[in-house]
């Protein structure tokens, strides 16, 4: 079973439909049987992100709304959520400072990072960090863990 951390940017690509939208969507079959685990905060940037396209226009009032229910529903039976704790707040301060990196996708990493460490620990597969922002992505390779961009995927 394979196990992916996922941010916001790939994970907005299963309610979005844009490049890299059918590898996402894809990591959802049930034959693969993927567990698929996000940071708490992923969830505030998903709304964020299908809300800020209603309000450019690029999509309605009500298509903004359905889709946001979905992914609510979604968030209560198809995700693990990880809890951001001090631990991860002190390991997103140093990712910053080291990597430049804005403020969440350093949570978002560390958060990841802290899941695979657990993982390496238990003797469990490493975790398949799944991103498409890639200033997080080269962050992510620095640290050794295995990145996925569904942007290299059309």
């Amino acid at each position: 079973m394979p196990v992916y951390f996922v941010d916001s940017s790939a994970l907005v690509k299963r309610y979005i439909n844009e490049i890299g939208s059918a590898w996402v969507l894809n990591l959802f079959n049930p034959a693969l049987n993927s567990e698929i685990l996000i940071a708490a905060i992923t969830s505030v940037e998903i709304v964020a992100a299908i809300t800020r396209r209603m309000r450019s226009g690029n999509t309605s009032e009500t298509e903004a709304r359905y889709v946001c229910n979905l992914f609510k529903n979604d968030l209560i039976s198809e995700y693990q959520v990880v809890e951001i704790t001090e631990n991860i707040i002190n390991s997103a301060m140093g990712l910053a400072e080291t990597y430049k990196l804005r403020g969440y996708d350093a949570v978002q990493l560390a958060a990841g990072y802290a899941v695979n460490a657990l993982c390496a620990a238990n003797s469990l597969p490493s975790v398949i960090f799944v991103s498409a922002d890639n200033e997080w992505n080269t962050a992510a390779v620095s640290e050794g863990l295995i990145v996925e961009n569904p942007n290299n995927y059309s």
